[in-house]
């Protein structure tokens, strides 16, 4: 709303509301609104859960300290979608497609998240909305993006985006760039494109319409169809495994700031034509406008981070962790950075396969000898290295160690060919 106000004061030359121009100062503005929100607003919302009594239900699963979690106020996700929908409101372009589709799925999710702790604090049922309508919902979401990025005009990329002899008085501006320099010239052709990136290949690109080649005439509709599947599959996913990483204080909050972080420097390189171009990485105008909501993303995640790490003041329930996994999915989505996310994500991916891992083999052994057997002694992971022996805070900090390890390969794997 604000960008909106400063460009027409721009227009009628009000010194310095030519600032609002430029997405790092918006940027700035953002992270440091949603720090301001997520620490000062959310102690005041901690305050009001605690007076309603809308505590995190625990059951003793023999884990150390996993009792005195009991009564802690939970359904904390409110303080991390507040604290994004503000300053995004405020400071992004709103006409913009990719913020658009990031509102509606911080605010989709996190109405789900917020049905399943209603039911789980208020009408004491443990189990909490139904996994098939969570999958439902999910699945939902997922649709919306993938339509959305098929049928918007505006999503496009640029092919074989390039600058030559760059001037020295290239002054970058939003999505473009204008310049004073008489000898810089650009190579633009913005297309639809099923186009995506792929580590460690030679051209660092992978087109899902290459693997529907056999549909002929009909493969670039076939090549959507594929691209929809895969985006329904990454959103149910990664929402689900930032579910399955909320167990211990910090642990998916401080991990969601890690990736969100990669994902900014990730989507300004991308939305920007001359990193774009220096790092032959695809070019998707007008993506830098992302970098507004990524800035809210961290924000909110840090501030949050001041109460909910250990010992937490407040849990975030699934109104917070189903929203950070699937706002993580779709903005890796739309940068065209989804098959990165095994190793950006590792976290989140390992938590969900240990969960797949025990429950497939505790079946398996229970049908051949009759009792059920176990790879882990519990999962999610993080509960088993809790069984053995290993403090809270200690888990949590290799944890997040090993999500920077991760985030940093993300990035060295744009120029690892």
């Amino acid at each position: 709303m604000l960008y909106y106000l400063f460009k027409y004061l721009h227009e009628l030359d009000f010194p310095g509301a030519g600032m609002f121009n430029y997405i790092s100062f918006r940027a700035s503005l953002s992270i440091i609104t949603s720090l301001f929100i997520a620490t000062v607003f959310g102690k005041k919302i901690i305050y009001y859960l605690q007076k309603q009594q809308i505590g995190e239900i625990v059951r003793d699963l023999g884990l150390a300290g996993q009792m005195e979690k009991k009564g802690t106020p939970t359904m904390g996700g409110l303080i991390i979608l507040i604290s994004i929908l503000v300053p995004v409101l405020l400071f992004a372009k709103l006409d913009n497609v990719y913020i658009i589709l990031m509102l509606i799925t911080t605010v989709w999710l996190g109405l789900i998240g917020f049905i399943d702790d209603y039911i789980k604090v208020f009408k004491k049922d443990k189990e909490g909305l139904k996994g098939r309508f969570k999958i439902a919902g999910q699945v939902g979401l997922g649709l919306i993006v993938g339509l959305t990025l098929y049928m918007n005009d505006d999503v496009v990329i640029r092919e074989k985006a390039s600058i030559y002899d760059i001037g020295t008085q290239t002054e970058i501006v939003d999505e473009g760039f204008t310049t004073d320099s008489a000898h810089s010239t650009a190579m633009t052709t913005d297309v639809k494109s099923t186009k995506t990136t792929i580590p460690f290949f030679k051209n660092n690109e992978f087109d899902y319409e290459d693997l529907v080649r056999w549909g002929g005439q009909y493969s670039g509709i076939l090549a959507w169809i594929l691209f929809i599947i895969i985006t329904i599959f990454i959103v149910t996913a990664v929402s689900n495994g930032a579910n399955m990483t909320d167990g211990l204080d910090g642990l998916a909050t401080g991990t969601s700031a890690i990736i969100g972080a990669t994902l900014g420097i990730l989507a300004y390189l991308s939305g920007h034509l001359v990193y774009a171009s220096y790092l032959n990485i695809m070019y998707i105008p007008q993506s830098g406008e992302l970098v507004v909501y990524i800035a809210a993303f961290i924000g909110s995640t840090i501030g949050f981070l001041w109460y909910n790490s250990y010992p937490a003041q407040v849990f975030m329930g699934d109104t917070g962790s189903l929203s950070l996994g699937g706002i993580i999915a779709v903005i890796a989505i739309i940068i065209h950075k989804e098959l990165l996310i095994p190793i950006l994500c590792g976290i989140f991916l390992v938590e969900n396969l240990s969960v797949m891992m025990q429950v497939s083999w505790f079946k398996y052994t229970r049908k051949k000898y009759g009792v059920g057997r176990r790879i882990f002694k519990m999962a999610p992971l993080h509960h088993h290295y809790q069984l053995k022996g290993y403090p809270e805070p200690k888990i949590v900090t290799r944890f997040w160690i090993i999500g920077i390890l991760l985030a940093v390969i993300t990035i060295v794997t744009l120029k690892i060919r």
